[in-house]
């Protein structure tokens, strides 16, 4: 058992934190605040190769795993710019075209997603059924060579900055006459998708939409992979890396939090010529939210090495367990820095108070903490079904 990154992965971690620091939090909200996107930094990090660690070489990737995209998803947002669309387009539509897409597929768009000119975003999500895939409303059925699709996705991210969309539908088993999942490469510009953008209050350049898919005629190699039965593989394979990499972005938050509240409460003198942090009621709580991310951290690692050994079962435990303790370790350490900060905590100068809505979703989404408490009492410790 190692702790320790390889050399190349060392290399990889210090690129990425040089290039984050370079653009910095007050870009990514400067990009929040005026409704624009981070364009330069995600071109840069593609032609950097950061975008694609976990895309196979012979695709224009990497040739690493999810171990590799962590480490760029955590020190982005260890450096003030927690990307979203990491997670959604290199993590979960990359792991699912790079797994079960046809070759024809890869060749399509695994280039494009590897250097970032290309994103795909993921739409599984749904008004009435959440994220529970055995309850979605959007059907896809056949028509000729053609698949057609009806339905509503919410909290969709980054629709109006990507090309595709991969949407989760249900289609119809000719065997059984059962319902299956299966997912379709969706063009944004397709006739029949529409979109309406959610105003949330969170401070972020990616936005959240709601999509209507109205008769949505696909050719029939929009179907991912081979035949419906890469249907249910595929939306699984998307899940571990889309925990992990969230999680590794709430611990990359949560270590940019500390770090500016420690350069803070070290400078900061009140009374007596002493810092503030020399006072065990700011440093203690700053040290407990630290211990925490490093928990996190460790978690999150663990989980990447198991997916990328192939274990997806022992990753999703702790794929899930990596995203609940990055979840509540981001949001206190957020939260702890503001209140060591004081009035200067709730300031944009500071620069943390900006994350307090981000942190606080990422208790929440994609899966909420409850969620995962229950995949912990029945997968875990052995409990009935709760719901």
């Amino acid at each position: 058992m190692t702790f320790d990154l390889t050399p190349e992965q060392d290399q990889l971690r210090d690129a990425v934190r040089a290039l984050g620091r370079r653009y910095g939090h007050s870009y990514f909200v400067e990009k929040a605040r005026t409704g624009e996107h981070t364009t330069e930094l995600w071109a840069e990090a593609g032609r950097l190769g950061y975008l694609g660690v976990n895309i196979p070489t012979e695709y224009g990737g990497g040739g690493g795993g999810i171990t590799e995209l962590a480490i760029v998803c955590e020190e982005l947002a260890a450096a003030g710019c927690p990307l979203l669309l990491l997670v959604v387009s290199p993590a979960i539509a990359a792991t699912v075209l790079s797994r079960h897409g046809t070759e024809e597929q890869r060749k399509r768009h695994l280039p494009g997603l590897a250097d970032g000119s290309q994103k795909i975003v993921f739409a599984i999500t749904e008004p009435e059924a959440g994220s529970n895939f055995h309850r979605l409303g959007t059907v896809a059925r056949r028509d000729g060579d053609d698949w057609v699709l009806n339905g509503r996705k919410c909290y969709i991210s980054g629709v109006d900055e990507a090309g595709h969309v991969l949407v989760v539908a249900r289609t119809e088993d000719s065997s059984t006459g059962k319902l299956k999942p299966a997912l379709f490469l969706v063009p944004t510009d397709a006739a029949g998708l529409t979109r309406s953008k959610l105003d949330m209050e969170i401070v972020s350049p990616e936005n959240q939409f709601l999509l209507y898919l109205d008769d949505v005629r696909v050719p029939a190699e929009a179907l991912l992979g081979e035949s419906l039965d890469a249907g249910l593989p595929a939306l699984f394979a998307g899940l571990n890396p889309e925990r992990i990499t969230v999680a590794a972005m709430g611990a990359g938050t949560g270590r940019y939090a500390i770090e500016r509240a420690s350069e803070y409460t070290a400078t900061r003198k009140v009374w007596g010529g002493r810092s503030i942090g020399s006072h065990q009621g700011v440093s203690h709580p700053l040290a407990h939210a630290a211990v925490q991310v490093e928990l996190a951290r460790l978690m999150i690692q663990k989980a990447a090495t198991l997916y990328d050994a192939g274990r997806d079962l022992e990753a999703g435990v702790s794929g899930n367990m990596a995203k609940y303790a990055a979840g509540e370790a981001a949001a206190l350490a957020v939260d702890t820095a503001v209140q060591v900060l004081g009035g200067a905590g709730m300031t944009t100068e500071y620069g943390v108070a900006t994350l307090l809505g981000a942190v606080r979703a990422g208790r929440i989404a994609p899966v909420s903490r409850e969620m995962i408490l229950n995949f912990v009492a029945q997968h875990v410790l052995g409990q009935d079904k709760s719901y």
